[in-house]
Order: C-alpha cells, then sequence, then structure tokens
C-alpha cells in the first residue's frame, strides 16, 4: 500500500492552517542578514522583513541540504513509501534541481520531483490540488500524471507598489526602474510558459494596476478558481477578491495571506497577485 508525502518550498504562499489541514511538508529557503539567517516563513514572517526593508535589504538563499536530508529522514522514519515534491519555477530559483538531486539518493522513498514553473500562490494551487487528489486516495501513477495538466491550466499575474526593491536586489536595472518610478509606472509581471517573470503590461498608477488585475481575470474565457494572495496590502487584497468574486467566470476565490518573506525581500510592500486555475 502506498504511504504519499505531500513536499513544496516556502515560497508556495499556502497558508498555515491549509499546510496542517492537508498535512503539507514545506521546506523554508533561507533569509540572510548580515549578522544572522533565518528559514523563511518559520523563523521570521513577511511582517518583520517588510518593517527592516529600510534599514537592510537581505538576501535570500535555497533551503539547506541539512533541511532536505532531514524531511526525508522523517518521512522514511513514519513509514512513506512515496513522496510528490512541487516546487518553485526552475527559472527563478535553483530549489527543483537541488531537490531532485537529494530524492535520487533516497532509495526507500519514490520521489516525483516536479517543477511548477511558477510561484507563490500559482505554486501552491498546484500543491492544493495534489493534496484535494490524496485526500480522494489517488494513487502515485495517477497524481504524477495530473501534474503537466494542472501546470498548463495555472496562470499567475502580479503588480507592485514600488519597484524599488527589485532595483536594489538587482531583479530590474536601476535605469529603468528610476525611469518607470519616475513616471508612476507599475508594470503587470506575469509568469510565462517558461516559469520566468514577463512584463505583461504597464500602467500609470496603483488604482490603475489593481484594476488591470480586474480586467485579466474578466478576460478568460473558461471559468476558474482564483488565489489572491498580498505582500503589506491585506485590505487591498479583500478588495480585490470582492471584485474578482463579483465576474461571472471566476467560481471561487480562495485568499491567501502575506506572501512569503523570500518573495517579500524582492516585492517590498504592497504586493498583490493572483493565480488562475482554468477549469478543465
Amino acid at each position: 500500500m502506498q504511504k504519499i508525502a505531500l513536499i513544496t518550498d516556502s515560497t508556495c504562499d499556502i497558508t498555515k492552517d491549509l499546510i496542517e489541514k492537508y498535512n503539507i511538508h514545506v521546506i523554508p529557503f533561507r533569509i540572510i542578514y548580515s549578522n544572522r539567517e533565518y528559514r523563511d516563513g518559520v523563523d521570521i514572517s513577511a511582517e518583520e522583513v517588510y518593517l527592516n526593508l529600510e534599514n537592510e535589504v537581505p538576501t535570500t538563499s535555497l533551503p539547506s541540504l541539512l533541511d532536505m536530508e532531514n524531511l526525508f529522514d522523517k518521512l522514511e522514519g513514519e513509514g512513506y513509501t512515496h513522496a510528490i515534491a512541487v516546487t518553485v519555477s526552475s527559472g527563478l530559483s535553483g530549489m527543483f534541481n537541488a531537490l531532485r538531486l537529494v530524492s535520487l539518493e533516497r532509495e526507500n522513498i519514490k520521489c516525483h520531483v516536479f517543477d511548477s514553473k511558477t510561484i507563490s500562490l500559482a505554486e501552491g494551487g498546484i500543491v492544493l490540488k495534489c493534496a484535494e487528489m490524496l485526500k480522494e486516495n489517488k494513487s502515485f501513477e495517477e497524481i504524477i500524471e495530473a501534474l503537466p495538466k494542472l501546470r498548463d491550466r495555472m496562470e499567475c499575474y502580479m503588480v507592485m507598489a514600488t519597484l524599488k526593491y527589485l532595483k536594489k536586489g538587482g531583479r530590474i536595472g536601476k535605469i529603468s526602474g528610476t525611469i518607470a518610478e519616475a513616471l508612476n509606472l507599475k508594470p503587470v509581471i506575469r509568469v510565462n510558459e517558461e516559469g520566468v517573470y514577463d512584463t505583461h503590461d504597464k500602467v500609470r498608477g496603483r488604482k490603475q494596476s489593481i484594476k488591470r488585475l480586474i480586467e485579466i481575470v474578466s478576460k478568460f474565457e473558461k471559468p476558474g478558481e482564483v488565489y489572491v494572495v498580498h505582500g503589506g496590502a491585506e485590505e487591498e487584497m479583500k478588495f480585490l477578491a470582492d471584485q474578482l468574486q463579483a465576474l461571472p467566470n471566476v467560481k471561487s476565490v480562495l485568499l491567501g495571506g502575506n506572501t512569503t518573506p523570500v518573495c517579500g525581500v524582492h516585492s517590498g510592500p504592497g504586493l498583490l497577485g493572483f493565480a488562475y486555475l482554468v477549469e478543465e
């Protein structure tokens, strides 16, 4: 009989209550300050990261190999025979390759490591669908067969209140970022099919950027489920969720919390994003 563990990383942005409900095993990224290192979402919260950004913008790194090894040791000790791991996009992080290499060393657990080619609650949405399939007693083989189709049906878009931290982190050119800020331009960012960030559009001002997110969802031809997430912008997230829930093509809206600190380091406060899972 198969005993299947569900693994992901801390960029998935799944709330703690859902992690506990579905017994999801989350491997934390690392947040590194000049004098201390933290485990993402374990030793430090997104709120704490945002509050300290004016003093120091930390760096981020992959989870430690020890954390990965310890997780597999724990799973083996609990009698798991199989594991399904869904990771942040390989186009944005080395997590997929690192976890795959660790899993290959494990002879007692048959593990499938899947590249979500996305991030945040788009990645998390795939994980939650896997969790639902596990609840339905789907087999290891059935779930891994469904994963590519889930990925193909998932869209991810986001906007940010400021480009300041993308510039500091080297995620955007300083000159182009400064010009955009001077013109009050807000890029609407999409995670594309290759699993990397792509500028979908540019609008002027915060209100217009949120309006554009709503417009994007309204134009999906097929009905779908929406997952929304924020970074220090809870009230705006609730407004966005209410607007999306009123759209005829939206079947349901799942409210996330603050995006993981490892994402917050680069986005800064004011991130709003959604994932849209197109109906089959």
